[in-house]
């Protein structure tokens, strides 16, 4: 699925969120938002969704605008995996990411052994098997977490956005979902504090301000007067032979 912005704005009492974004992220890419806190990511990450309807320009999903899809047609096709969400609902983990299948389901196409399967392989994906009967209240941060992305997984979306999907995680998941995000033949786009982990997207876009200011592979982007200018921190760029990548290294804070 191909999602683009065009010459979004989006203000909240008179705050600048995002000015006169432009950005077309192509089927089947991985791209990264990054961008210091407060920079807009998020609420671009909202836009593409078809969750937030821009104040000025518009969103498209493969070339027809968000505001002319009903929500279950771009429920179908979209998933949106929030940095917080919560519930108050005494729910189980598999309960939990079945919710993933709602848009789906209708008094004509009930629940099904079909439905049954795609939550099973959500589970395994993300490694919640073995939790798949604990209530949501017991779960750590991290848990719930890897349950929100199995149920976006259990969507089955042709477009899968992701805002900070590390939170929380310790580093053997971080890893892993980030290697099967990477994996899936889904659009992505991935909002990310760690710059390292942009580095293995296909593109990246640097948000600051509100302004898009910056898009395209990460080493021609993520420019060390970039680094500074916009993070403010010193870096150096080292080549890792043996997994054939290109790893970042801080130095020191401005």
């Amino acid at each position: 699925m191909r999602l683009c912005a065009e010459h979004v704005d989006w203000r909240v009492h008179g705050r600048r969120l995002l000015e006169d974004v432009s950005l077309t992220v192509e089927a089947g890419e991985t791209f990264g938002l990054v961008g210091p806190n407060g920079s807009g990511k998020t609420t671009l990450l909202r836009v593409l969704a078809g969750l937030r309807r821009p104040k000025t320009g518009r969103a498209l999903a493969d070339d027809q605008p968000m505001r002319t899809m009903k929500p279950q047609q771009i429920a179908r096709a979209i998933a949106f995996v929030e940095q917080q969400a919560d519930t108050l609902d005494r729910l189980e983990v598999r309960q939990a990411v079945a919710l993933g299948r709602t848009p789906f389901l209708s008094p004509l196409s009930p629940w099904s052994e079909e439905d049954e399967a795609i939550v099973d392989r959500a589970l395994a994906d993300v490694d919640l098997e073995p939790l798949a009967g604990r209530l949501w209240h017991t779960l750590s941060g991290g848990e719930r977490q890897r349950v929100h992305i199995a149920r976006a997984l259990a969507q089955q979306p042709r477009a899968l956005l992701l805002d900070e999907p590390t939170n929380h995680l310790d580093i053997r998941h971080q890893l892993s979902i980030l290697r099967l995000v990477r994996q899936l033949p889904v659009t992505v786009v991935i909002a990310l504090h760690d710059l390292d982990q942009a580095m293995d997207c296909d593109r990246i876009g640097v948000m600051d301000g509100g302004l898009l200011v910056a898009v395209g592979p990460p080493r021609e982007v993520l420019t060390l007067e970039r680094l500074r200018n916009t993070f403010g921190v010193h870096a150096d760029f080292i080549d890792d032979p043996d997994e054939g990548r290109t790893i970042l290294r801080f130095r020191r804070a401005l």
